[in-house]
């Protein structure tokens, strides 16, 4: 685990602790020798990726279209 970014570490450790449900913090946070709060942290960033689906591209961006075919 220790070529992860910190940011990848806590999503990671997010995900494998909603895997195992009940006491999954506590044990992931020991395995991976992380804070507890570092995983709760995880989970918010996820959450907050799930809302964001819009995507980046702008209404009205890409290749124009021909007025004369």
């Amino acid at each position: 685990m220790t070529h992860f970014v910190k940011k990848n570490k806590r999503r990671y450790a997010a995900i494998e602790s909603e895997k195992l449900s009940h006491g999954g913090v506590n044990y992931i946070s020991a395995l991976l020798e992380c804070d507890p709060k570092t995983i709760r942290q995880g989970k918010k960033e996820l959450t907050e990726l799930e809302l964001d689906i819009t995507g980046i591209r702008q209404p009205g961006g890409g290749r124009k279209k021909d007025l004369y075919p």
